[in-house]
């Protein structure tokens, strides 16, 4: 909601106060149409030559999800912790084999099933079972430091999948000012093949090519900069439910009790989203 109001704001100020010092909305609206047909249509040759099928959609995917926000809720953040916590109790208490169904048919799970938001990310899902797997077939003899450097390994590449649209846009923003300039001088170019005309018809026509620059770099600073950099806030909160997941593993694994295993992760939310420790503790009582 806020970048929609952004955007709104930003459009009324600029177009606004434009009009207020005595400018002429006329000739300028006269010209965006063609301007951004120009820009624009630029740009999404340039998106569409630079990227994959799989990479447009994922650009799409982020620019939908400036607008709808963060992917995972406060309570996805407990969860998740609450899950881990649960699993890693499980194996210390009972042994690695008591996860073996856990992690090999996680559909089929029943402590999973009590999460079901967490079981259908396939990304927190492998993140989670893979680790147990390890862990299950190695009957817990691995050292620590080599199962971090493996989930590390696995959360680097899924979050350099998620940062792709958010560089892209941000590729777009910096290219942005340059195809402005592209259409202003073409139209420039349409100026001089009309050098003939009066004064007052040429005004026009070099005011329309300025237009083309102007939209380049409101574009590129006003409006897709800025919603890269939100992509990039939204992506680095959602990418925290992944830390926290790791840190209660590899906690545990460490031998840390139970409740300061969580409470390592718990401690590394934001504050927008870390639940009071006595509320989580209760949860994993409860559960």
């Amino acid at each position: 909601m806020l970048p929609a109001i952004g955007i709104v704001i930003l459009i009324v100020m600029v177009f606004g106060g434009f009009a207020l010092t005595g400018g002429a909305l006329g000739p300028v609206m006269h010209a965006v149409p063609h301007e951004m047909l120009i820009i624009g249509g630029a740009a999404v040759g340039a998106l569409v030559a630079g990227n994959s099928v799989h990479e447009l959609k994922a650009i799409g995917a982020g620019f939908a999800k400036v607008f709808k926000g963060p992917r995972y809720t406060k309570q996805d953040h407990i969860d998740a912790i609450a899950l881990t916590g649960r699993f890693m109790r499980k194996f210390k208490l009972e042994g690695p084999v008591a996860l073996e169904a856990h992690a090999e048919f996680p559909m089929e799970s029943a402590i999973f099933a009590e999460y079901p938001r967490l079981l259908n990310d396939k990304a927190l899902r492998e993140l989670i079972c893979d680790t147990l797997m390890l862990n299950i077939v190695s009957s817990g003899t691995l050292e620590v430091h080599a199962v971090e450097e493996v989930m590390d390994n696995a959360i680097k590449s899924h979050f350099h999948h998620m940062d792709e649209p958010a560089h892209a846009l941000q590729n777009l923003a910096d290219a942005l000012p340059a195809l402005g300039i592209v259409a202003a001088v073409l139209g420039v170019v349409k100026t001089m093949g009309s050098i003939d005309e009066p004064p007052s018809v040429l005004g026009g026509m070099i005011g329309s090519a300025l237009v083309g620059t102007f939209l380049g770099v409101l574009l590129a600073y006003g409006i897709v900069g800025p919603l890269s950099g939100k992509l990039t806030k939204i992506n680095q909160q959602d990418q925290q439910i992944f830390h926290s997941i790791k840190q209660v593993m590899i906690a545990s694994l460490h031998g840390w009790p139970h409740a300061l295993a969580v409470e390592s992760a718990r401690s590394g939310l934001p504050d927008a989203l870390r639940p009071p420790l006595t509320d989580l503790l209760d949860t994993l009582k409860a559960a």
